[in-house]
């Protein structure tokens, strides 16, 4: 993690007067900053952010935007999902800061029925696409953004893990997309999207690559969350494993007995016009 992306989130964190003496967050919005630097967002900007949740990128967005700009945060899950704060929470406490008078949050909110007059300047999507149960509903998106905003910016887990620390990350989140498609649990990981996939989506619906980056990402807490959420879940394959039983024993092990210390994926963003 870059110092320098450490003191801009203190920076925030003093600003707005919020998440103070709270390390995960100042991880989190360290991630953030890096995020909305690649999406290129100006001062003076409307943004629609799709799938805020606690509002981690909403903070750094709404400041990239400064005074004049505005942000309008949707979320398809109801205002009590989320822990430790449920969405409600963490929207109240951001809308209690400064930062307030630029945001608008909408939850139970689904974008494909979402209508409003204003077009955007851009479209925010950040690591939000893995809670769509499909593609085919991730393509509904992308095309209705392009009647939303001329630019969207998209940033995800990026699967092509390139350290070995990395592997449990990457089994966790596959074991947890396995077990929404097969079982079932409405969990933060319904369908697994890689870069390559996101790019073809984004190109097939008129929109072009303008930019492609990887941020580094390991030193977030996330991957050892989801490392402990498949591991959860992991009765309920006992329970309906089935055929794939033995596969999913040589997932469990590796993702539990990796020799390095388990690291979070990398993020990679993608930024598009049409």
């Amino acid at each position: 993690m870059k110092e320098n992306n450490v003191k801009k989130a203190r920076k925030i964190i003093e600003k707005y007067d919020i998440y103070k003496n709270d390390p995960i967050q100042e991880i989190q919005l360290a991630h953030r900053i890096q995020l909305v630097e690649a999406f290129d967002i100006k001062e003076g900007m409307h943004v629609l952010e799709i799938g805020c949740g606690q509002g981690d990128t909403t903070i750094v967005l709404a400041d990239a935007v400064g005074e004049s700009g505005r942000i309008t945060a949707i979320d398809i899950a109801s205002k009590e999902y989320g822990a430790p704060l449920t969405l409600e929470e963490a929207a109240d406490r951001i809308m209690h800061t400064s930062l307030g008078d630029r945001i608008t949050f909408h939850f139970e909110t689904d974008f494909l029925n979402f209508e409003e007059e204003t077009v955007f300047d851009a479209v925010v999507l950040s690591h939000a696409s893995w809670y769509f149960e499909n593609e085919q509903i991730l393509i509904n998106y992308i095309e209705k953004v392009k009647a939303a905003a001329n630019q969207v910016c998209f940033a995800e887990w990026d699967l092509d893990y390139t350290r070995s620390g990395q592997r449990a990350h990457f089994l966790a989140a596959s074991l947890l997309a396995l077990h929404s498609s097969q079982i079932g649990n409405g969990g933060n990981i319904q369908c697994l999207f890689g870069k390559r996939q996101v790019k073809e989506i984004l190109e097939k619906t008129g929109f072009q690559i303008t930019g492609e980056i990887i941020i580094d990402a390991a030193f977030l807490q996330d991957g050892g969350w989801e490392i402990n959420e498949a591991n959860d879940v992991r009765a309920d394959f006992d329970k309906n494993g089935g055929a794939y039983q033995s596969f999913l024993d040589i997932y469990y092990h590796l993702m539990n007995h990796q020799q390095e210390e388990a690291e979070s994926l990398d993020s990679f963003v993608i930024c598009a016009k049409r």
